[in-house]
């Protein structure tokens, strides 16, 4: 049975990789990318929840043992 030459694999693959890192150089290289982003100053309105609207007092059971 022949055995299988891997002399060469080497060679192979890192002209692969190359050529794969360089492809892909170009390919990003080409694209246009949007500007970086700037914050927007917003004004936001707080709207009160319903509870704020009135004052309401929890009572808690506890309260009564503690003196």
């Amino acid at each position: 049975m022949p055995q299988l030459d891997t002399s060469t694999w080497f060679i192979t693959i890192i002209s692969s990789m190359i050529t794969l890192f360089i492809l892909f150089q170009l390919k990003i290289s080409s694209q246009t990318f949007p500007d970086t982003p700037s914050p927007k100053i917003l004004m936001t309105q707080k709207t009160k929840a319903p509870w704020e609207l009135k004052w309401t007092k929890i009572y808690s059971p506890l309260s009564s043992l503690q003196q």
